[in-house]
């Protein structure tokens, strides 16, 4: 891995994207195949780890909200769901290489429907074990961080689960205006995330991605302590931390329960970023265009971690300060 590729990964996302939706469309692709395996499925089940799993998570959700039963499992979990003729597995790996995820898609081929999800070429070794093969189309990540793979794992899932390229399609210009504004935001939160112990990340359960995404990112590129927490869960489990002084989050609004979760922040003088939505008494505010849908704010407001990761890591190595 390299921030310098990644940082050139991240800046290819709008390009990247516009691409990925452009083959989304093939009436007779394989996108429209799982599209339509899905519609037949009793269940559907989501297999993947790190960044796979998080884009499953929303994806999940979205097909919840249709009727459709639908889990996003760990490829790694020792109570797999038990396979059968009326399951649809999908697997998802960027390199098509994840060991859990061939090893969980191969038990459910021969019984359940299989599908691979992968940016690899020919499929690799997931691809081996699916009946069709889902292609990314992200293109190399010259980084070796799951960046654009994410983010296009993503747009793929989600158009699987019956929403149209039309509803995604803003987001491509929202992402690039939100880099082309990078320099009017990206150096006071570089200073701001600085003075944390911990970086923490809210975003709404059907958004979850985003907040798991972006402090995977603080931990993988510049090594930096960095937690997700969903809004509501937020009350639950996460606000004993912000006693400490300077608790820093990342918020990507939109939840119901966001008044709430920043009652507590407040009373505590907690530093609050707000990424995409406006929040009230933030001490920094990302915003870009069509951050109120929450469909473009899925594909768009990891960017701002992504950036930041990039930018923090390359500053680390030149100044020595890399663990």
């Amino acid at each position: 891995m390299n921030p310098d590729g990644f940082l050139a990964d991240v800046l290819e996302e709008p390009a990247t994207l516009a691409r990925v939706l452009e083959h989304a469309d093939a009436p007779d692709g394989p996108l429209a195949d799982l599209a339509a395996r899905i519609d037949r499925a009793r269940l559907v089940v989501l297999l993947g780890m790190g960044s796979s799993r998080f884009a499953a998570l929303t994806a999940a959700a979205h097909l919840r909200a249709r009727g459709i039963a639908a889990v996003a499992e760990y490829a790694s979990t020792d109570l797999p769901t038990r396979p059968g003729p009326d399951v649809l597995a999908v697997g998802i790996s960027a390199t098509g290489g994840s060991e859990e995820t061939v090893a969980a898609l191969a038990r459910h081929h021969g019984t359940s429907a299989t599908v691979a999800i992968t940016n690899h070429p020919d499929g690799g070794a997931l691809g081996a074990v699916a009946e069709t093969t889902v292609p990314l189309r992200a293109g190399v990540e010259a980084g070796g961080v799951a960046c654009k793979s994410f983010q296009a794992t993503l747009a793929v899932l989600l158009r699987a689960t019956g929403v149209p390229t039309a509803g995604l399609a803003p987001a491509v210009d929202a992402q690039a205006a939100l880099l082309d504004a990078r320099d009017a935001w990206l150096d006071p939160l570089l200073a701001l995330l600085d003075g944390a112990h911990t970086t923490y990340a809210l975003a709404p359960a059907a958004r979850i991605s985003s907040a798991l995404q972006s402090a995977l990112m603080l931990r993988e590129g510049p090594r930096v302590a960095a937690d997700a927490t969903e809004t509501g869960d937020w009350a639950h489990v996460d606000v004993y931390l912000a006693k400490h002084p300077g608790y820093r989050a990342l918020m990507f609004g939109g939840s119901p329960w966001d008044d709430a979760a920043l009652d507590w922040l407040r009373k505590r003088d907690a530093h609050v970023v707000a990424v995409g939505r406006p929040i009230p008494g933030a001490a920094l505010h990302v915003p870009f265009p069509h951050a109120e849908d929450p469909l473009v704010a899925a594909l768009v407001e990891v960017t701002v971690a992504e950036l930041a990761a990039a930018t923090w890591w390359r500053r680390r190595l030149d100044a020595g300060a890399m663990p």
